[in-house]
């Protein structure tokens, strides 16, 4: 499988025009002028990013389904296990704010879709496991692209280049280069395997403050 880039979502909004020339009173204007303002933005002037329940139902998949690729006895490969410094403070840290968060989350899934998205993937895992695996990561990417899209404007364009984003980029490339020099061996790809477990169980907690942050606390 090749790698690919997912397009970010928007939401577009359709006005269908009057039919007459009838002048609405302003009172009714400014009525549906804070309407469409509590629907673009959501309860309490949030950014109306709401993780559903579903959205933390598959990234609990995804650590299952990692799991069920396992091929090697970590056992086996202890002389190939490394560092890889994942940087776990500055991902489950409270002091991220929701638009920091929602951006570190996307970083992390897709990242986490490239490395398993490649032909050199397709050939260590079973085809079958790591077809759902990427199919769960692309669904949770889904999800969150209308919100990064939100959240990236303009005055938020560097975002992506803030230091918890930036400090993940850096633990994936460490990751790519570690698979490389290892040749892309069995006990590599177990080592990485084992490695993006704890990582997406990392992301996972941060999913779950996501939806508290969005008060999104009514789902089973």
């Amino acid at each position: 499988m090749a790698s690919e880039n997912l397009p970010q979502g928007s939401t577009r909004h359709h006005l269908s025009q009057a039919s007459s020339s009838h002048i609405f009173p302003m009172a009714f204007v400014l009525s549906l002028l804070m309407a469409l303002v509590l629907v673009s933005y959501g309860p309490g002037g949030s950014l109306g990013c709401v993780l559903s329940q579903n959205h933390v139902l598959i990234g609990r998949k995804n650590l299952r389904l990692l799991g069920q690729m396992r091929r090697l006895s970590p056992r086996l490969c202890l002389q190939d296990r490394k560092d890889f410094a994942f940087p776990q403070e500055m991902v489950e840290g409270g002091q991220l704010q929701e638009a920091q968060a929602i951006s570190v989350l996307h970083e992390m899934l897709q990242q986490s879709f490239n490395l398993f998205h490649t032909e050199r993937s397709s050939a260590a895992w079973d085809i079958t496991l790591l077809e759902q695996l990427c199919t769960g990561l692309h669904q949770q990417l889904d999800d969150l692209d209308a919100c990064l899209g939100q959240v990236m404007g303009e005055e938020d364009s560097t975002l992506g280049m803030t230091g918890p984003t930036l400090a993940l980029k850096r633990y994936f490339q460490g990751i790519h280069v570690y698979l490389k020099e290892k040749e892309y061996s069995d006990c590599a790809w177990e080592t990485v395997r084992v490695e993006i477990m704890r990582s997406l169980s990392s992301s996972a907690s941060l999913q779950e403050r996501l939806r508290m942050m969005d008060g999104d606390l009514s789902s089973p």
